[in-house]
């Protein structure tokens, strides 16, 4: 009895787990573009399941913030408002600081090992997204990089405004990969050399020059995606800005 009580429940976790990682994967990459409508009915026929797991994918994926329920209660993938661009980048540009900062002063050994880590693990994702195009790996492991060491910093608010900033921004770092892919010489330590110099700075315990490189990496990103805008290279991706609660959503997109 206790076994065909839960296998029920497995599977339908497995399902939505499914669901959830494809248009996760989907959404950070921009194939399901931002402001397209997600209709359960869609997906559950795309996903041939029930619209149950379906619903519970999109629930975790709202609270990611990766997708929006609008007043009439559709869901849409959450719209990139590219006029709040600049204040984003400021953010995260203080809270990059102050969360190095303070992984330089407060970092264990066990800390610095897990950081250490995260840079491999960076590098190789940075390798295979150059390799295949495909931005998820280094999406994913910038992602742990900087996490791992807002953590070594022990202080929760810092590390938890941050890690909102790190996903908000994945999309823009996928944009900011379309920039550094036309680099001719672009490789994974040059991807990487940023990281080499915070890490290495967290390590001597420096922290002025741990706050001087997150600071110069913030600026660096800064840069190179308002050149990516100003070169109008955004022309060629389906992008919207912010959609208002009475405003209708773009059609539905599956892939």
């Amino acid at each position: 009895m206790a076994k065909s009580s839960v296998e029920p429940q497995v599977g339908k976790e497995t399902g939505a787990a499914r669901v959830y990682t494809m248009l996760r994967n989907e959404i950070l990459t921009m194939k399901l573009a931002p402001g397209v409508a997600l209709d359960e009915v869609g997906l559950a026929e795309r996903f041939d399941m029930s619209r149950s797991p379906v619903r519970e994918a999109l629930v975790r994926l709202s609270a990611d913030g990766l997708v929006t329920t609008l007043a009439n209660r559709s869901t849409v993938v959450t719209p990139m408002d590219f006029a709040r661009v600049p204040e984003f980048l400021d953010a995260l540009d203080l809270l990059q600081r102050v969360t190095t900062r303070l992984a330089a002063l407060n970092r264990t050994a066990a800390d610095l090992a897990v950081i250490r880590q995260a840079q491999k693990t960076y590098e190789k994702g940075a390798a295979i997204t150059i390799k295949t195009g495909n931005s998820l790996p280094m999406i994913e492991s910038n992602y742990d990089f900087h996490m791992a060491i807002a953590k070594a910093g022990r202080n929760t608010y810092f590390a938890e405004l941050y890690r909102r900033l790190l996903d908000e921004g994945r999309r823009m770092l996928h944009l900011h990969y379309q920039f550094q892919a036309l680099d001719p010489d672009i490789n994974p330590k040059k991807m990487a050399s940023d990281h080499t110099e915070i890490v290495d700075a967290i390590e001597r315990g420096d922290a002025d020059k741990a706050e001087e490189y997150a600071h110069r990496h913030a600026v660096q990103f800064k840069g190179r995606f308002m050149q990516f805008m100003d070169r109008n290279l955004t022309a060629n991706v389906p992008l919207t800005y912010a959609l208002s609660s009475q405003e209708e959503p773009a059609s539905t997109q599956s892939n």
